[in-house]
């Protein structure tokens, strides 16, 4: 299965619109968002779409969010999340929250732990748990989302350009 992984949006819809423009060509089934939405027009983006997402600590607003993000039936998974995907385990947080990051790698029972908040891009292993963040699309040099396929779990780190990708908005 290839999941797009994105991270960092901070309200930048135009920004997400060429991510999930560029993951959904790349062949992308499920999208996850590891926080720091910013804000509606990022969740217009990402409505229709199978995925979810975690709140980050720029996500102020979160009971109206929330509210809008359930209108348009995208998954809000609080700031943690434990999901099964073609057979692997997945937690997503965000980043920001060093002891849910230390249990979650210690646990030792998730295939892939998703977050974000540095803006920087990370692939590695800890033991058994591979430690994905896509890196950002604001306030980074080069705005960037994660193509993750589960079996092999190769990640491919894809550059995204406003200019390439025109998403709706």
């Amino acid at each position: 299965m290839l999941v797009g992984i994105l991270s960092d949006t901070h309200d930048r819809a135009d920004m997400a619109a060429s991510a999930i423009e560029m993951l959904r060509t790349r062949g992308a089934e499920f999208y996850l968002h590891c926080g720091d939405v910013g804000g509606e027009r990022v969740l217009d983006q990402l409505a229709g779409l199978p995925g979810g997402f975690v709140w980050g600590n720029n996500d102020w607003d979160r009971q109206e969010l929330g509210r809008y993000a359930e209108q348009l039936k995208i998954t809000c998974y609080g700031t943690e999340a434990d999901i099964t995907l073609a057979g692997k385990r997945f937690a997503m947080i965000h980043g920001d929250d060093f002891a849910a990051k230390r249990r979650i790698i210690e646990s030792q029972e998730f295939d892939y732990l998703l977050l974000g908040h540095t803006h920087v891009r990370q692939r590695e292993r800890a033991g058994k748990t591979i430690i994905i963040n896509p890196g950002a699309l604001h306030r980074a040099r080069e705005k960037t989302v994660a193509l993750l396929e589960t079996e092999s779990g190769v990640v491919d780190f894809l550059i995204v350009r406003e200019s390439k990708f025109t998403g709706g908005q």
